[in-house]
């Protein structure tokens, strides 16, 4: 019997549609992703080559997937994990976004296996003149405890919320652990500036 298209933003609403009036907490599990690293401003070619390759083999996989066995799913939207060797990087007065270190990646439903990333990985290589498909890879990521909010307006203005997170994880007793966190839920090329929804999170430990 053909299942009906597998909604995944709806099936994991509390990590992705967080509200945008309060930071709330939140313990992530472990989930698979497909993911690729790279150093560089945002605006840099390496990072926008890095999206263009991640998305063919997002879509290949969902494509193939419905082919073999009839499962459909949407595509998840595009995050990325943010970090530098000296933080000193990410202040507006010392900001040098060429050292920023990232992490891109597209989160994969659990019935995905590294066998269906690698037939894809392969055939997306041949038909996409784009080196950074090689370094694509397929691998699962436990955030756990972290603390969000919905950032409603341009990237440039997300810095009164990230203040908000790292407040709030002061306030419960909690430290920064692990790496800055943005889910892209608008399409910048479509989406008027104050009008995009990123998802800012950050991981603590207590």
């Amino acid at each position: 019997m053909k299942m009906g298209k597998i909604d995944l933003k709806k099936e994991f609403k509390a990590f992705y549609n967080p509200t945008a009036k309060e930071v709330t907490l939140i313990d992530i599990p472990k989930m698979n992703f497909i993911m690729i690293d790279g150093q560089g401003a945002p605006e840099s070619p390496q990072f926008a080559q890095s999206i263009e390759a991640l998305y063919p083999i997002a879509y290949g996989i969902k494509f193939d997937k419905k082919k073999t066995d009839g499962t459909d799913y949407g595509v998840m939207p595009l995050e990325g994990l943010f970090w530098a060797d000296d933080m000193a990087v990410f202040m507006p007065e010392t900001a040098d976004r060429s050292k920023w270190q990232w992490t891109l990646m597209i989160m994969q439903p659990d019935f995905i296996t590294a066998a269906d990333f690698n037939k894809v990985k392969e055939d997306a290589g041949k038909k996409k003149d784009n080196t950074f498909i090689k370094k694509v890879r397929f691998e699962s990521y436990t955030e756990g405890k972290s603390v969000q909010i919905m950032h409603i307006g341009p990237y440039a203005a997300e810095g009164s919320n990230i203040q908000k997170l790292h407040h709030k994880i002061k306030e419960i007793g909690g430290k920064l652990t692990g790496r800055h966190h943005e889910i892209y839920l608008s399409d910048p090329r479509r989406a008027a500036p104050d009008k995009m929804k990123t998802v800012v999170r950050q991981p603590y430990s207590l």
